[in-house]
């Protein structure tokens, strides 16, 4: 059996971050099915919120898996995440209304396989494989549901499949998709790279995890001027400016607080030639 090593222990238990990750972003991914009820699209911001919720909760997932001695697998980890979760979110967007639950369930399934065959198959023995490839594959299915929710205005696949100029225009023919994934994958891999270390904190690590979706949304909802209207486009830009600004601030201030000391360096001089 691989063994555990902490980074440090303490702060919210990791189920207790599972729980308000899951809820929080479904039901930020259905508070964007407003659109469809009232004809409008200015509740697509609501889709980067429900990706801040999956990819905070992701974050503590795969530092839970990485406890056991395998960082260099917080990439693998993070593009897993994404590869399984774009099966889940694309097969459950032809369900409607239902899509979100299906993705999770859909999510589940690949995950718990995946986890399977590395910890029995491939011989990991990793006692938290299977459920943290399960987490993280729901994870990436929300991830991906939620950008495009933001981009476009809504989860389902007619509008995902629908652009300006046809299908070579939509959200999946002009592969924005493919954006989407990597900008999920960077959050969700990012935190704990970026933070691990002996002065590791959880705080810290969940705030930079805040942070880098905002800055990915930032991306998401610039893409969302080719999709939605004007005035819902630019609320989903101020939304997510103002939640990285904020995230940014937050992580700064941790940052500080965990530093042995804070230097204010100023730029190397060059010499003047004579």
């Amino acid at each position: 059996m691989t063994v555990k090593v902490e980074v440090k222990a303490g702060g919210m238990p990791h189920n207790n971050i599972m729980a308000l990750g899951l809820i929080g972003s479904l039901v930020c991914v259905y508070l964007t099915y407003l659109n469809q009820l009232g004809n409008t699209q200015v509740f697509s911001f609501f889709g980067a919120l429900a990706v801040v919720f999956a990819i905070v909760w992701g974050s503590n997932a795969i530092k839970v898996l990485c406890s056991y001695g395998i960082g260099t697998g917080v990439p693998s980890a993070g593009m897993m995440s994404l590869g399984s979760g774009v099966i889940a979110m694309l097969l459950a967007t032809r369900y409607g209304i239902a899509a979100p639950i299906v993705a999770v369930i859909v999510a589940g399934i690949i995950g718990a396989i995946l986890g399977y065959i590395a910890n029995n198959v491939l011989s990991m023995h990793i006692p938290v494989m299977i459920r943290s490839i399960t987490e993280l594959a729901i994870v990436g299915a929300l991830t991906l549901m939620g950008f495009a929710a933001l981009a476009t205005g809504s989860f389902t696949l007619t509008p995902l499949m629908s652009g300006a100029a046809g299908f070579s225009s939509s959200f999946i023919g002009a592969s924005i998709i493919a954006v989407a994934f990597m900008l999920g994958g960077i959050a969700i891999q990012h935190p704990f790279n970026a933070t691990l270390g002996p002065n590791w904190e959880q705080d810290r690590m969940l705030m930079l995890a805040a942070e880098c979706v905002f800055l990915s949304a930032v991306m998401m909802a610039i893409i969302s001027f080719a999709f939605v209207g004007m005035m819902a486009a630019i609320i989903s830009l101020i939304v997510t400016v103002v939640g990285w600004v904020y995230t940014y601030m937050q992580f700064i201030a941790l940052s500080k607080r965990d530093a042995a000391a804070w230097l204010d360096a100023k730029p190397i001089v060059e010499p003047e030639v004579a």
